[in-house]
């Protein structure tokens, strides 16, 4: 595996003047050879002038938060990050790579969650390199590599966690964003750390059923919240039943026996748990008649 070797290089604003001046210099110097009739001079400044020359493609820039990765006959032989104009071996072969943060945004892919259910879902991933020599020697295209690694961590995932939870269930997708999110992460970064790429963050951002179950999961979602509700609510009239009969028996406002207690119960319990209001009814003659 190869690893980044940061590589400090020679100012390309010297450089520029040096050989400027040395241009001018040997130029000079195959007119002066020329007027002299000197074969041999003209023929040497015309050699040092093509070496010049040459080293004018040593110029390079580096740009911020830019990188230039640096090789010799197929050998890698460092990076260069100091922005600016730089110069450096003229054969050397320069490739510029960014060190920006970036995201990449996920298509909607369909797939099916931990109890099968199909669903839609879309992730956001922000990244940048941070190894920008195994960026370009350990994968084929480093780009392309975050973009189908991470939609594949993003299929795994799916298939680990149901979409909503449901009794006796921790972790779900729906219900807990920032657990999904780190898991998310992780797995994206243990995928990309052979490419050099440091995942910086990733979170869901599209969560559904899919479009043809989706009716059915809304009215079984509705029927979920309709029955939560009834038990909250019959949980609630029972306990003031509870604490009516205890009032009455602890302040011996009236007797009452065991079929009269379920009678009194049963009204309570239909007035308290009904969905319309109940219709009072005065009784002006005796409980037992």
């Amino acid at each position: 595996m190869i690893r980044e070797e940061v590589r400090k290089v020679s100012s390309g604003y010297l450089m520029l003047v040096v050989l400027a001046v040395l241009q001018i210099g040997f130029g000079y110097g195959i007119y002066r050879s020329a007027v002299a009739v000197s074969i041999t001079g003209v023929i040497g400044f015309a050699l040092a002038s093509i070496v010049v020359a040459i080293c004018w493609a040593g110029l390079f820039m580096v740009h911020p938060n830019e990188a230039n990765v640096m090789q010799l006959f197929g050998k890698y032989v460092g990076t260069a990050y100091e922005p600016g104009l730089k110069w450096a071996n003229p054969i050397y072969m320069k490739t510029a790579v960014s060190v920006r943060v970036r995201n990449f945004a996920s298509g909607k892919l369909k797939v099916n969650d931990s109890r099968g259910s199909p669903i839609e879902i879309a992730a956001v991933v922000v990244w940048k390199v941070h190894d920008t020599a195994e960026a370009l020697f350990e994968v084929d295209d480093y780009e392309e590599f975050v973009q189908i690694q991470s939609e594949s961590a993003l299929r795994n995932l799916s298939t680990t966690y149901p979409y909503e939870p449901h009794e006796g269930e921790g972790t779900a997708l729906r219900s807990h964003p920032a657990e999904i999110a780190l898991a998310l992460r992780e797995e994206i970064q243990d995928r990309l750390e052979q490419a050099g790429v440091t995942v910086i963050e990733a979170r869901i951002s599209h969560l559904a059923y899919s479009p043809e179950i989706a009716n059915a999961m809304l009215r079984r979602q509705q029927a979920s919240a309709i029955i939560a509700a009834r038990q909250q609510l019959v949980a609630g009239a029972v306990g003031m039943v509870e604490m009516a009969l205890e009032e009455l028996k602890k302040g011996n406002i009236v007797e009452l026996d065991e079929e009269r207690k379920a009678a009194m119960v049963s009204n309570l319990l239909v007035v308290l748990c009904g969905e319309e209001s109940a219709q009072p009814v005065v009784n002006a003659g005796s409980l037992y008649t």
